[in-house]
């Protein structure tokens, strides 16, 4: 659906609370329900589009991936953008609803006529990614054991041949109303309805394959596309690929958690990638080319003459990719050279001439010469 910011679309601040998400809901739906605006498919629009924003913004761990990776970070979780209906709307969010509309709207606007709809609880499964993979995206296939629909009945749960009749606790409604004497008067209350789970009907022969319930354990093979950037520990959801939802209801959602492998040679900093390379001393006094590992094969790379260990080069863009926007990390080089730690007789000779010149005697710059007079006057 929309691509526009969930904060704009409900007209709130990155800084509202609970309550006034809610209430800035609560207020889109009224101004654009289908009850107040038959017809007018653009309401509609943007009545699944504050639905959409909702849904993420009121769960505290989707708004946290928002507000971090954007709408990216929540790819596939908002049901509003991937095929939520008007039921859908209403069945996920009834309590905002019932206490927003109140009586007006005797059609599919009113809390207090809907049937139930079984939604099916979320999965969570762990994704291992090399760094070559996230990278440059990736699609996954995974098999997921979980509840699926029951072929028998078609997730009915309803025996072949057999019929629905309307439950005659609730007459339909999928809610019973009591009321009750208390000192301040009667009290009146609805809820669900026992005898019927709120669908409003009930089956007069169960399927025997499932018992009734519409859905049997059962495997399927999910792919999951995953988009470039994405971080250790990141979450993705995949709407409507959890377990199915009892007698043929709504699906609930695959959670993934990405794992990110450790690379044998770089490390990974946000975007930007880390390589440690050693040189000898006489390479650093010298100069030389190197080879570095890369995402992409190997890169070469002139070490200068006089190198000092501690000198980090930068290969532009042999990171990785921004997860919401364009751009691509570094690859930094950091060069530390290695002090051998035995030598020859021949060695060492050849370095206690080279120790008398003034070309090895240590000359800091100015710069490191302020740094010393700073550190020296901390640990007076």
């Amino acid at each position: 659906m929309s691509k526009r910011d969930y904060y704009e679309i409900l007209e709130i601040s990155k800084e509202s609370n609970e309550v006034d998400i809610k209430k800035a809901y609560r207020k889109m739906a009224i101004k654009f329900h289908p009850d107040k605006n038959p017809g007018d498919n653009e309401a509609e629009e943007k009545f699944k589009e504050a639905a959409e924003a909702y849904e993420v913004l009121s769960n505290a761990e989707t708004r946290q991936r928002y507000d971090r990776f954007g709408h990216d970070g929540v790819k596939g979780h908002a049901s509003g953008g991937y095929g939520m209906s008007m039921d859908d709307i209403f069945s996920n969010f009834g309590d905002v609803f019932g206490s927003a509309f109140g009586g007006f709207g005797s059609g599919f606007g009113s809390s207090s006529r809907r049937r139930h709809v079984n939604r099916g609880s979320n999965l969570r499964v762990k994704v291992k990614l090399t760094i070559e993979e996230i990278a440059s995206g990736v699609k996954k296939k995974i098999k997921v054991n979980k509840y699926i629909q029951c072929d028998s009945c078609s997730g009915s749960g309803a025996k072949g041949g057999s019929s629905y009749n309307t439950c005659s606790t609730c007459h339909g409604t999928g809610q019973v109303t009591r009321v009750t004497n208390t000192f301040l008067g009667q009290m009146q209350t609805t809820s669900t309805c026992p005898a019927c789970g709120g669908e409003g009907q009930v089956v007069t022969s169960k399927c025997m394959s499932c018992g009734g319930d519409g859905i049997v354990r059962g495997e399927e093979v999910i792919t999951i596309d995953i988009p470039a950037g994405v971080a250790d520990e990141m979450q993705l959801s995949v709407s409507g690929k959890g377990n199915a939802g009892a007698r043929s209801g709504i699906n609930g959602d695959l959670i993934v958690l990405i794992e990110e492998a450790e690379h044998k040679d770089l490390i990974r900093d946000g975007d930007n990638l880390i390589y440690n390379h050693f040189i000898s001393y006489t390479d650093a006094a010298l100069g030389c080319t190197i080879s570095v590992p890369t995402l992409g094969g190997t890169a070469k790379i002139k070490i200068e003459a006089g190198t000092q260990s501690g000198k980090v080069l930068r290969l532009k863009n042999k990171g990785i990719p921004h997860l919401q926007h364009y751009g691509v990390g570094d690859l930094l080089v950091n060069i530390s050279v290695w002090t051998p730690q035995s030598l020859s007789r021949d060695e060492k000779s050849m370095l206690e001439k080279m120790r008398k010149s003034d070309n090895f005697i240590p000359s800091p710059t100015k710069s490191q010469r302020n740094i010393f007079s700073r550190m020296k006057e901390y640990f007076q």
